[in-house]
This record gives C-alpha cells, sequence and structure tokens, in this order.
C-alpha cells in the first residue's frame, strides 16, 4: 500500500468510508505489530474524516490508557467509571453522543468537542481491549453511516490481533 490515500472528492461519509476500507485493510494486511495498526488507522481516519481528535485507549490494569492518536493533547488515562469512553466499555457497545455537554459524567479533555462516537475492539475472545475515540467540533457530527463504517474498520483491525 501506498503511504498516501485515495479518497472521493465527496463529503458523502458513505462512499468515503467504502473507498477507505479496501485500503485500511490493504493498510494492515501481513502487519501483526498492535501499536503500528492503531497509529495508522487513527492517522487514516483523521486524513480521511478531518475529524477534531480519533485516538485509542486500550485496555491496560485495570483502566483505559491513551494509545496512539491524531490531534491535540488528550487524557491519558480513564477509568472504567467515567467519560463517554467508560461507559462504552461498560456497555459493551458503540455510543454515538450528539452533544456532549449533555453527556452525564463526560470528560472536557478539550472544550472544543462537541460530539463524539466510541467504538469497542475486541479480542478474538470477544473482550474489550482498546476503544476507537472520535471527536468532532460539530454537534450533532456522527449517524448511522459513521457507526457503521466505523466498526467495520474495528473488524479489520481486530483480525490483526493475536490469539
Amino acid at each position: 500500500m501506498a503511504e498516501s490515500l485515495s479518497l472521493p472528492k465527496s463529503t458523502d461519509r458513505r462512499l468515503i468510508y467504502e473507498a477507505l476500507y479496501p485500503q485500511v485493510s490493504a493498510l494492515l494486511a501481513g502487519e501483526m505489530d498492535w501499536i503500528a495498526n492503531l497509529a495508522n488507522v487513527a492517522a487514516a481516519l483523521k486524513e480521511a474524516f478531518g475529524f477534531f481528535w480519533v485516538g485509542f485507549y486500550r485496555v491496560h490494569e485495570g483502566e483505559l490508557v491513551l494509545g496512539p492518536f491524531q490531534g491535540p493533547i488528550a487524557c491519558t488515562r480513564i477509568s472504567f467509571d467515567r467519560g463517554v469512553c467508560g461507559f462504552t466499555y461498560r456497555e459493551n457497545r458503540t455510543v454515538v453522543v450528539p452533544d456532549v455537554d449533555a453527556f452525564p459524567g463526560h470528560i472536557a479533555c478539550s472544550s472544543q468537542s462537541k460530539s463524539e462516537i466510541v467504538v469497542p475492539v475486541r479480542s478474538r475472545a470477544g473482550e474489550i481491549v482498546a476503544l476507537l475515540d472520535v471527536d468532532s467540533d460539530r454537534l450533532n457530527d456522527f449517524s448511522e453511516v459513521d457507526q457503521v463504517g466505523l466498526e467495520n474498520l474495528m473488524r479489520l483491525l481486530e483480525a490483526t490481533l493475536k490469539p
């Protein structure tokens, strides 16, 4: 895979996810290093959509610990009982938050973050090993299109995990 993405000149996110999927698949093919793959997926999503913040929180020693990301400095550690990421972990499902200020217990790593989507990344045994966290500086910026697109991309990432 080349070190650049080929994306449609469109604002239609469905088309962008469709173009991005095979490129991320090629990017991950044969690479089994977890951190490298997290970093490249975060970079690809940031480049493709220009989201305010894109990154991963890894499950590590009983909490969520910041992993590779693109965007402003972020919270380093999040407990399972705090914020959208903690809620996603506890609920074991993707969570879309149209207005982070209306979410009880939201952790404001940046006041510029207005909406958020968090997607679990699971081991082959089905346990959450990380979370993809995507923030937008616009209210209500994430839809079912994003949920499906991001979940599909996380399945590609999950396939690179060691058994």
